[in-house]
C-alpha cells in the first residue's frame, strides 16, 4: 500500500478516456488499496484512476456510509437535480457550482470482480457522477456554473 501522487488539472492523463478493466490482476488489487490510501491522505471521499497516472476504469468512494469500489462503471439511470459547491482532488484548494442529478443508479464490478448495482442520492449521487465523468476524461471544472472559488476565503478566481 502506498501513496500516489494525484494528478493536477493541466495534466493530459485528466482529459483522456480510460480504458475498460478486462481482468482482476495483482496489479489492479494494488491499484485499489493505494487508491484508496491515496484518497484517504488528500481527505478525498472519492478517486479515479486516471487521477494517480492510471487510464483504467477504477473509481473509489467512500461518502462515509460503506467504501466502494467500481471497476467498468456505466451510469444506468439517473433523476432529478442538485446544485451545490464540487470540489476535486485533482483541483487543489478550489470548488465551484455544479448542477448534477439527486439520484444515481451504476452497475459496476467490485473488488472481487462482482458485478453490482448501487443506487445513491445526493452526496453519494454527486461523487458517483463527478468520479465516473473523471473515466471519459470530463472534470467538474468543465461543469462550473460561475467562476471557480478559492476554498478558504470563499473567494471567486
Amino acid at each position: 500500500m502506498a501513496i500516489r501522487n494525484i494528478r493536477e488539472l493541466g495534466d493530459e492523463i485528466l482529459t483522456k478516456e480510460a480504458r475498460e478493466v478486462t481482468e482482476l490482476t495483482p496489479k489492479i488489487t494494488e491499484l485499489i488499496e493505494d487508491m484508496f490510501d491515496t484518497m484517504y491522505e488528500a481527505n478525498g471521499c472519492g478517486l479515479a484512476a486516471p487521477q494517480v497516472g492510471v487510464r483504467k476504469q477504477v473509481v473509489v468512494i467512500d461518502c462515509g456510509d460503506q467504501p466502494l469500489v467500481l471497476i467498468n462503471p456505466v451510469i444506468l439511470e439517473t433523476s432529478g437535480s442538485q446544485t451545490g459547491n464540487e470540489g476535486c482532488l485533482s483541483v487543489p484548494g478550489k470548488c465551484g457550482v455544479v448542477t448534477r442529478p439527486n439520484y444515481a443508479k451504476v452497475k459496476a464490478l467490485d473488488e472481487n470482480f462482482e458485478e453490482y448495482i448501487i443506487e445513491g442520492e445526493e452526496l453519494l449521487a454527486r461523487c458517483l457522477c463527478h468520479e465516473i465523468d473523471h473515466l471519459h476524461g470530463v472534470m467538474y471544472v468543465d461543469k462550473v456554473e460561475g467562476k471557480l472559488m478559492d476554498v478558504e476565503q470563499g473567494e471567486e478566481e
